[in-house]
Formats: C-alpha cells, sequence, structure tokens
C-alpha cells in the first residue's frame, strides 16, 4: 500500500512539473505545434498516428521537426507519453560559440588564474596548448590555488535557453589535469546567482574523467538565463578546464551581428559517406550537362574517394581551358571543407541553371574538380561522434595512421641539395622533380599514393586544400631547411656553428609574390577571416593581420602536399584554414557558407591570371612536354598532352622561352595586364637541325661522316698541302669542318689534362653523382662543334644552341 501511495504521489509531481516546464503554445497545425521553452509537441489522437511516425509507446528515439515540410528527421531526442497521447521532444540547442570565438574574449571570465598563460580566454573547448606550456600560451583555464571560490562565466550577451554544458580538461603533454565534478549556477544581472537544483538539493554534474576526451552534461530542463557558471567542486592535479556552453536563442529575442541569414536555399547539414554520395548523384541529375561524378581512388577500408567535376564539356580535357582543384577532408575530423565543397556544388549547379552570368562565365572557361572528401575512413569515425564531442585528434589520421597532408614525398631537399651544389637545372631540373624511385613502395597511405596519380594524369593549374583548427591562409614552402628542435641538446659551440650554416634556412618559392598574391585572395574575400586583431585561435595573431602566412614561418612540416604540388606538378596549390572549430555545429554551416562564398568564387578566377598558350610545330601537331620558362623566374612549367600550358604571373612583362626536344628554342616577349583573362602567348617550334642530323642516322641506319679522312700530323694540325689549294664553296667548307675539328680535339685534350690535375691535387669529400646523362641531353657532339656564323650551309642550317643555364 505505502509503495503504491508513493508511486501516485511522484507521477502528480511529475505531471505538475511538466505542464509548469512545458507551457503549450497556439497549435500550428492539426498535430504539430512549438512550445516556449523549445519542445515539439505532437498530438496523437489514434495510435494508427503513431505508428505513421514509427513511434512506439514509450519508447525513446531521435527526430527533428522541420516546419517548412511538417516533417521529422534525426537529431533530437523524442519521447511518447501516454497520457496525453503526445510526443514531448527537446530540440538539440547549438553551441553559442566558444570553440568558434563567436563568443568573444570580453564575455569570459574566470574567478583568478595560476598566471598569465592560463587566463579565462583560455578555456574555450578544444583550446590547444604551445610547445612551451609554461608561455602565454597555456592549454586551458587554471584557477589560482590560494583562491577559496572558483568559477569560471560566460555572458550570452541576451537572454537564452541554456540547455547544457561541455567540458575538457587541460591539453598538455606532462600534466593530466581536469574537473571531475561541478556546480552550475545562472543569473541575469551577474550578481544575483541561482544554482541549479533537482527541488531538494544543488545538483552535482560529474564531469571529465581523462584532460582530452569531452563530456556533455545536458540539463533536465532548459534554462533561461543571460549569465551561466561553472563553479568546480572536485579536480584531478590542478583545477584545469576547458569547456562549451549549449544554448537556444528565446523566439523573441534579436539576432546579433554574428547572425548571418543565409541567403541561398542550399542544404546546410552534416552528411555521412551514404549522404554525400546521395547528395552528388541529386546534383548530377539536375545538371547533368555540366556535372560529372568519378572517383579518385579508395581508401584503405575501401570507401571510394568521390569527385565532382563541373565543366561545360564534363569528362574532357578542352584545349586552354585551364584545370582547378579544391579538395577537402585531408583530416577526417576537420569537416568544414567538405560542407562548404557539397554547398559549391549546389550552389554552382543552381545558379547555372538560373543564369547567373558570373557562374556561366566560371563553368564556361574553367574545368573545375571538388573533392570533399579524402579521408573518408577518418570521417565517418569523427561523425559517428558528432559536433563538439570527438577531441582534437580523433578522425586527424588515416585508418592507417597516417597524415596525409604530410605523407608525400619530400622534394624540397632534392632541389635545395641541388642548388647548392650548383646542379640546377643542369642534373636536377627546377620543376616536375621526379619522385624518389621507391618512394611508393614506403611508409604511403593508399590515399595519397590515389592522389599522387590523380595530380599526374590531370593538368591543374591552381587549386587549394581546404582544413580546419585555426583560420587563416598559408602558402608554400611549407618546409624549412632543417628543424631548430634538432639541434636542442648540442653544445654552445656545435649550436653557433649550425646557426651559421643555416643562415636564411627559411626558402622562398620563385613565385613568392604569386603565392602571397593567390593566399590573400581568399583571405581577404572571406568576410571574417582577416578580422584578426583578437589573435588567431590559439595564439596571437601571426599573420600581421593579414590572414596569410608562409607555412614554413608558422608551422613547418616535411613532405607536404603543397611543396609537392609544387615542385612535382603545374599546380599551384595553397592550404586554406577555415576557422578555429574543426567539427562546427549544423547550426553554423548557413553562416561559414556566407563567410566563404565569395573567396570561395574569387579564389577560381585566379586561374586565369597569367598566360596561358599552345605550343606546336609548324605543322600544326601539339607538342607535350614542352618547357616553358619565364626570364628571372627559376621554376618553369611543362605543356599538357594537347600542346596546351598556363603559367600564373603577376601583372608586367616577360621573357618567356619554350624549348622542346629535337626543337629551336623560341622566346617571345608576353605582356600581363590587370583584366581578368590570362594573356595569350604561343609559340611555334621550329626543327633544330640535330633533330635533322638524327633522322638521316635513323634513315641510313649510321652516323654520316662529316669530315673526309684528311692526314694530320703529330702536332694536330692540318696538312693543308695534302689537299691542294682552297679553291670553290666545296673546298672552303671542308676546310672550315678541318679546323672545327681540330678545335675539339684540343678543346678535349686540355680538358683531360686539367681533369688529371685536380684528381692529382685534391680528395673530394662528396662523391658526386655522374652528369654524362644531363648533358647528353643538353649539349650534345653537334653543338659543340659548330658555331651560327662558319658553320656549312649548303645542305643543313646547323646552328649554334645557346646554353639554357
Amino acid at each position: 500500500y505505502t509503495a503504491e501511495k508513493l508511486r501516485k504521489m511522484w507521477e502528480e509531481e511529475e505531471e505538475e512539473k511538466r505542464k509548469q516546464t512545458v507551457p503549450y503554445a497556439e497549435p500550428k497545425s492539426e498535430y504539430f505545434w512549438k512550445t516556449a521553452t523549445n519542445h515539439i509537441i505532437i498530438r496523437a489522437e489514434t495510435h494508427g498516428l503513431l505508428e505513421k511516425w514509427g513511434f512506439v509507446s514509450a519508447e525513446l528515439v531521435f527526430c527533428e521537426f522541420s516546419e517548412q515540410t511538417q516533417t521529422l528527421r534525426e537529431s533530437c531526442q523524442c519521447s511518447y507519453h501516454r497520457k496525453n497521447e503526445s510526443i514531448s521532444c527537446i530540440l538539440e540547442c547549438p553551441p553559442l560559440g566558444m570553440e568558434s570565438h563567436r563568443v568573444e574574449d570580453d564575455q569570459i571570465l574566470a574567478s583568478s588564474a595560476s598566471h598569465h598563460g592560463y587566463s579565462a580566454l583560455r578555456g574555450r573547448l578544444n583550446m590547444q596548448s604551445s610547445a612551451d606550456e609554461d608561455d602565454v600560451y597555456g592549454g586551458a583555464w587554471c584557477a589560482d590555488t590560494e583562491e577559496k571560490e572558483h568559477w569560471f562565466q560566460v555572458n550570452a550577451r541576451r537572454e537564452v535557453e541554456f540547455t547544457g554544458v561541455i567540458t575538457q580538461g587541460r591539453s598538455s603533454d606532462t600534466h593530466d589535469d581536469f574537473v571531475s565534478s561541478y556546480f552550475v549556477a545562472f543569473s541575469n544581472d551577474s550578481r544575483d546567482w541561482t544554482v541549479l537544483h533537482d527541488g531538494y538539493a544543488e545538483w552535482l554534474f560529474y564531469g571529465n574523467v581523462d584532460k582530452d576526451t569531452p563530456v556533455m552534461t545536458e540539463f533536465s530542463y532548459p534554462v533561461v538565463a543571460r549569465y551561466i557558471r561553472i563553479l568546480p567542486q572536485s579536480w584531478n592535479g590542478s583545477l584545469c578546464m576547458r569547456l562549451e556552453v549549449l544554448g537556444c536563442p528565446l523566439p523573441t529575442s534579436y539576432p546579433t551581428e554574428n547572425d548571418v541569414p543565409p541567403t541561398d536555399d542550399l542544404d546546410y547539414r552534416h552528411h555521412n559517406y551514404k549522404e554525400m554520395r546521395q547528395m552528388m548523384k541529386v546534383i548530377n541529375e539536375e545538371c547533368p550537362n555540366i556535372t560529372r561524378i568519378y572517383n579518385i581512388g579508395k581508401s584503405s577500408q575501401g570507401l571510394k574517394m568521390y569527385a565532382m567535376e563541373i565543366s561545360d564539356n564534363p569528362g574532357e580535357h578542352e584545349t586552354g581551358e585551364p584545370e582547378f582543384r579544391y579538395t577537402a577532408g585531408l583530416h577526417g575530423n576537420e569537416v568544414l571543407g567538405r560542407e562548404l565543397l557539397l554547398l559549391l556544388m549546389q550552389f554552382l549547379c543552381k545558379e547555372y541553371n538560373d543564369d547567373n552570368p558570373r557562374v556561366h562565365r566560371l563553368v564556361e572557361s574553367v574545368r573545375i574538380h571538388l573533392v570533399p572528401s579524402l579521408n573518408p575512413d577518418a570521417y565517418e569515425l569523427a561523425y559517428e561522434m558528432g559536433s563538439e564531442m570527438g577531441n582534437w585528434a580523433l578522425g586527424h589520421w588515416t585508418e592507417e595512421g597516417y597524415d596525409i597532408f604530410q605523407n608525400f614525398p619530400d622534394l624540397n631537399s632534392i632541389l635545395w641539395g641541388a642548388e647548392d651544389r650548383g646542379w640546377v637545372p643542369r642534373v636536377v631540373p627546377n620543376h616536375h622533380i621526379p619522385i624518389p624511385e621507391n618512394f611508393l613502395n614506403g611508409s604511403v597511405a593508399v590515399e595519397t599514393k590515389a592522389i599522387i596519380s590523380w595530380m599526374e594524369r590531370t593538368p591543374f593549374v591552381l587549386g587549394a586544400n581546404l582544413q580546419g583548427g585555426e583560420k587563416l591562409a598559408t602558402y608554400p614552402f611549407d618546409m624549412q631547411r632543417q628543424s631548430v628542435h634538432e639541434y636542442q641538446h648540442m653544445n654552445e659551440e656545435t649550436w653557433a656553428r649550425i646557426q651559421r650554416q643555416n643562415e636564411g634556412a627559411l626558402r622562398e618559392t620563385a613565385d613568392e609574390n604569386l603565392f602571397r598574391w593567390l593566399a590573400m585572395t581568399y583571405a581577404h574575400s572571406h568576410l571574417t577571416m582577416t578580422e584578426n586583431q583578437r589573435g588567431s585561435c590559439h595564439t596571437d595573431d601571426v599573420t600581421g593581420g593579414q590572414g596569410i602566412i608562409n607555412r614554413a614561418s608558422w608551422k613547418p612540416v616535411v613532405g607536404s602536399m603543397n611543396d609537392f604540388s609544387y615542385l612535382h606538378t603545374n599546380c599551384f596549390e595553397i592550404s586554406v584554414f577555415l576557422g578555429c572549430d574543426k567539427f562546427p555545429h549544423e547550426s553554423e554551416l548557413a553562416s561559414e557558407w556566407e563567410n566563404n562564398r565569395e573567396a570561395l568564387l574569387a579564389f577560381i578566377e585566379q586561374v586565369h591570371r597569367g598566360i596561358k598558350g599552345v605550343v606546336k610545330d609548324v605543322s600544326g601537331n601539339p607538342l607535350a612536354n614542352a618547357t616553358v620558362s619565364v626570364e628571372g623566374i627559376k621554376h618553369d612549367v611543362k605543356t599538357a598532352a594537347t600542346g596546351d600550358y598556363w603559367r600564373l604571373l603577376n601583372p608586367g612583362e616577360y621573357r618567356v622561352t619554350a624549348r622542346a626536344d629535337g626543337y629551336t628554342s623560341q622566346t617571345r616577349l608576353c605582356i600581363v595586364g590587370y583584366d581578368a583573362n590570362a594573356t595569350p602567348c604561343s609559340f611555334t617550334m621550329t626543327k633544330s637541325n640535330w633533330a635533322r642530323i638524327q633522322q638521316i642516322m635513323a634513315q641510313r641506319k649510321k652516323k654520316p661522316k662529316l669530315v673526309t679522312s684528311t692526314p694530320v700530323n703529330t702536332n694536330n694540325r692540318v696538312n693543308v698541302e695534302s689537299t691542294g689549294a682552297a679553291s670553290g664553296p666545296q673546298n672552303e667548307r671542308l676546310r672550315r669542318l678541318r679546323l672545327f675539328r681540330m678545335r675539339k680535339l684540343r678543346m678535349e685534350r686540355m680538358k683531360a689534362s686539367t681533369t688529371t690535375e685536380m684528381t692529382t691535387t685534391t680528395i673530394p669529400t662528396t662523391t658526386l653523382p655522374p652528369t654524362t646523362t644531363a648533358t647528353s641531353t643538353t649539349d650534345s657532339w653537334f653543338e659543340h662543334w659548330f658555331d651560327q656564323d662558319t658553320a656549312p650551309t649548303q645542305d643543313y642550317n646547323f646552328e649554334y644552341r645557346i646554353d639554357e643555364d
């Protein structure tokens, strides 16, 4: 009897509490309406309606109500109440923006700080510490242990419905600090505080059990307030914590300047692998004439790495039309780039169908490739944890443990070592540096191999990879000559010597100014990337107010995708870090699209900056793999299989030279203006004399005799008496041939004697690689033999080719 009485009393209390906390509003339709406390109530007059929505009595499910389509989707927790035949659904509130920095520094306060490096501003979720944990960039808010009361406070600046908090410990390699329990208090004026309670006592919430894993605490009912305080009660190690606050703005509240309403009718939500593939298929069906779906390879788990091509002639490289690429998802937990590329696909398709002139011009003049997920395995892992609940590293690497971005061959060391020895461009070219032997047989991710193959078979001109965790744009080189950390244990004398040797270790590319322009194009077209007066995500502003930085001077890496793209292909590539929050909440996707839309389009348009043209022979046949070099810029490009090329350049006048094996080099003056189109600069190549001789040799299957047998005395002088007087043009040409042969023999003897003297006096410490292959391809025996003024011209138009250094 007593148990039955208590049960009845508890049911009455719960019913009374439910009526107080969930006041009903006017119904919006026959079955649906939204309450003031952000509940969705679905009236169920019959059990048939419940079956229609797939609900079972007293079953907990996940759903989301769309007022526009009057349908339910998976997002928030709902439960069926038998008594009033209704379904109550508390909508999931988004983060206020501690991690994404939408919550500004002056909205965060704390009772104290252990020292200046661990102030309240360091208490944002996923805040990362610097290498030196004692400097101003600590990895959490840490309280002063001498204080008696500890609290961490966030000012929402308007009344919101607080629904929960997410806590995390300190980012540190040496300390294990986190808060294990805490109270939560609320206020509307920051003076009078009410601690959240369950009707009987203050509610003690359990926090973290390690320093890295985020823990979400949801309140049993939403609390309307302006201020929220976390009151730590127990902790492991030092009192340190990072956190995010969940809250929904009230329906009557006014939007702030950070609330950017979307202007495009696009799908602003996160997509897993299956949903991403389905969306790309839908876009292809809506715009079949300008889109094509293909995959560049498979991940280690067998998931395809899908790409969307957008062009007026998809599936085919058109002569004179440059190729552009955007890639995202190199790190699976950096998901904003993935969703931005899916939104860009939707936008280009929709605007093309709506006859947007700018989009028409892009689609018709550029072959655009969009790859939203280069690491699909890791993304699925991060997606399973959801926004805010994965730590900083979860899903960063591939299934095999590789960081794809820095898994490419180190071509920088090959180039710089050759430059120091004077081997460029004779032994080692300044472009299209070959991949070292056995690299692809070593520790290389399956995804990396697929990307390299894709880059080699497509003549990309410009590209960007979209990442996260910071808000800036970086450009190559991404690698420094040597890392300082390699010498931290050396004595002072050795350290000083290494520093003198490595002076100027930061190497700039030959296209430094152009790379800066490309990075600034994205950063300055972005709505907020240059608003860094309050610093970057984890440190002070490292970009000098420009939103761009050379990667090697910021966080150098070895074997980056950007450096490989520049040194092995024609493609100029930068990295764009889209924001502090690697996995932003779904509610922030619309505003992030608004921030990045213009930047995404403006960067694609930069593919037309510079010169372009076709290299062909006199018969009009295109010449593939011809080299196009610009005077004063020690980085060349090659023509595609169709003979066309693009060379990104800033405005100015340039002497451009085209070279191809078997053809005479040609130089032109090309002027790059400030208009939006690339300057045409084509070349028509004529076969060189050496090519003609090779043809004759191939036809006769032997080497032609250019000099008749002439007696030569012991002093290497031609016996002119045996030939008689030089009468007639033919004899004059033969005489010149003999003189040139004598000159060649004399030079070979002098060279041999010089080499002998050097070998007898010095012992080289480093064995140089043989250079015979390089010299034979650039300086033939025939080119050393003749010069332009005295060469015979009756049968062949011999020509002296200028040294190509």
